[in-house]
């Protein structure tokens, strides 16, 4: 994109949409929800029926989850947090053991580690992926590690290969190999070694959360496994431990699970508007030198939940929320910070962990900046908000003299 491009982009017109750095609504749905949701609420009027999962919407739609991602199970919830509380619980930590996760995260992960029991291990990532560093992971495990839980962080695989490698050299003097759980809240759709991300590890949890790449009204989840015995436990813990143990109740609904029948259908054709807008963005932003933009390794299909760009360290912390302030106030193009390592920024975790140093996670933490992406995004939103990036990064060059 020329200068001159940039300026008849940016004087032809503000968004057309108002979106925010996370929409409120990552999907798009349409009729064919609507009717879903009615439908199955005039079946479910019925006493002897009602709302429960199980039956002619929620066993499919676990079905369907299951095809799609090529396991053999998937267990619905409902909320990624839950199924991330679910997946503690399935490890039966004892105290002292020791989960390792990224800080670079959504503080969900964490707490779960924390709630149920466990001690959470902080590790780096590789800031050109975003994704757990294996190396930092190896360095971190100890005889107390119990397992390894990746983020496939703003929808990039993580290196799931890697890392059941470290979970294999290094097991459990108790329990054996490590187990590797994937939170893919942010990665439905998206793929690694020419399968889906949810095929590789012991458990991946998805977040079905009104932002999603997909939704279920709002809130939900699903877990997916290949491990018969893991599967049986979540669908125990998930409704007060059958006859057991402990569980809660983390259930879906069936009017949910009709909607996201609907929702799965359409995911692949979602992911993939998402994946234009982002190869056209970094075509598009190419030229701003200083400016670092998502890389797709090429054994990974990136679902571009979140557009993540860093700025260069010369603009790290201040210089970054300089050009994100310039972009909202003067472009009317919102951003989000998504996100900085919870070890410091999230008081609970920060007690937890204590005084942890991760220089890595800090410095890319201070860097990133995400502007807006949506499946329904119009070329000339996407137009308009690359200009806006290109014209108030040239002003904050200036600004900073460099």
């Amino acid at each position: 994109m020329t200068e001159n491009e940039r300026r008849e982009i940016l004087k032809a017109g503000k968004p057309e949409v108002d979106l925010a750095g996370e929409p409120s609504l990552g999907s798009i749905v349409g009729d064919e929800e609507v009717e879903a949701a009615v439908r199955t609420i005039r079946g479910s009027m019925n006493p002897e029926v009602g709302f429960r999962t199980g039956g002619s919407e929620g066993e499919p739609f676990e079905a369907e989850l299951a095809e799609f991602f090529g396991t053999a199970h998937a267990v619905t919830v409902n909320s990624a947090g839950a199924g991330l509380d679910l997946a503690m619980r399935a490890l039966n930590l004892e105290p002292g053991d020791e989960v390792i996760c990224p800080s670079i995260n959504f503080k969900a992960a964490p707490m779960a580690i924390v709630g149920h029991g466990g001690t959470w291990v902080p590790c780096e990532v590789d800031p050109r992926t975003l994704q757990a560093d294996p190396a930092d992971v190896e360095r971190r495990i100890t005889p107390r590690t119990r397992a390894i839980l990746p983020v496939h962080m703003n929808g990039l695989s993580a290196p799931m290969d890697e890392l059941l490698a470290i979970a294999r050299r290094h097991p459990h003097p108790k329990h054996g190999p490590l187990k590797v759980i994937g939170d893919a809240a942010r990665a439905c759709g998206g793929g690694y070694k020419g399968a889906r991300i949810g095929k590789h590890g012991w458990m991946t949890v998805f977040s079905f959360q009104t932002q999603k790449n997909m939704t279920t009204l709002g809130e939900g989840g699903a877990i997916t496994t290949d491990d018969p015995e893991a599967a049986d436990t979540l669908r125990k813990l998930r409704f007060f431990g059958g006859h057991d143990g402990w569980g809660s109740s983390c259930l879906m609904t069936n009017v949910q699970a009709a909607v996201g029948r609907v929702q799965l259908r359409r995911l692949d054709a979602m992911v993939n508007a998402r994946r234009r807008i982002a190869a056209e963005r970094s075509r598009m932003l190419a030229e701003a030198a200083e400016l670092t933009l998502p890389y797709e390794p090429p054994d990974c299909r990136h679902s571009f939940y979140l557009y993540t760009i860093l700025v260069p360290k010369a603009w790290a912390g201040d210089g970054r929320d300089r050009l994100c302030a310039m972009l909202r106030e003067d472009y009317r193009v919102n951003t989000v910070i998504a996100n900085p390592p919870v070890h410091s920024t999230v008081p609970f975790l920060r007690a937890h962990v204590g005084d942890v140093h991760l220089p890595v996670s800090e410095e890319v933490g201070a860097r990133l900046f995400c502007p807006p992406i949506h499946p329904a995004m119009s070329d000339h939103d996407n137009r308009y908000i690359c200009a806006a990036i290109l014209d108030a990064a040239a002003r904050l060059r200036d600004e900073l003299g460099a």
